[in-house]
């Protein structure tokens, strides 16, 4: 379908924005048309920070207003997609504690409008995971499978000592494929995860 959307989510500091960039960076490789969607509208620098890489990528980037509503941002990045032709959409949402109540309404607002307006999607909604923080991964993965329907999971930063062992939990306890996994910090450094 057109556009594919595949929406990111996870708590702050994750690595959600970096790891959007190295997915667009690999379906751009793909031969793929990719728009990014800065729908981090609280974290100060989320959308800079996502059009610099969209700059280097060579790719558009829909945003909004510092504090605004991160689904109007998701709707406007769909409805640029679709005048422009892009087969993909990466929005990329606002980092939240996964006991957030109102952060986790506001998520399942984004889902809700994303629906509206592309029947079926998100098609992926990819939980992003710090490799490094062990049992407190299943914890977060439990609550968030509570507020959306995950499709998977990317668990980044297993470039450092941590080994990722929460992942054969996660995917025990959640019954969730791991997508891909981030051994590093350069737009090649996110491998799928086999």
């Amino acid at each position: 379908k057109k556009p594919f959307v595949i929406l990111t989510l996870g708590v702050n500091g994750v690595g959600k924005t970096t790891t959007v960039a190295k997915l667009a960076a690999r379906l751009l490789g793909e031969g793929r048309t990719i728009l990014l969607a800065a729908a981090d509208t609280w974290r100060a620098g989320a959308v800079a920070q996502l059009e610099v890489w969209a700059e280097r990528l060579g790719v558009h980037c829909v945003s909004g207003a510092p504090g605004g509503d991160p689904a109007a941002v998701a709707y406007d990045a769909l409805e640029a997609a679709v005048s422009r032709g892009a087969d993909t959409v990466l929005i990329d949402t606002a980092g939240r504690l996964h006991t957030q109540e109102g952060l986790m309404d506001q998520l399942k607002k984004v889902v809700r409008v994303v629906a509206r307006r592309v029947p079926g999607a998100p098609h992926e909604t990819l939980l992003v995971l710090d490799g490094t923080v062990g049992q407190n991964a299943l914890r977060q993965g439990k609550q968030f499978l509570g507020a959306v329907a995950l499709t998977g999971l990317i668990v980044t930063k297993l470039d450092g000592t941590a080994k990722g062992g929460a992942v054969v939990a996660l995917r025990r306890e959640l019954g969730l494929p791991i997508r891909f996994v981030g051994v590093g910090e350069g737009l090649e450094d996110l491998e799928p995860f086999e």
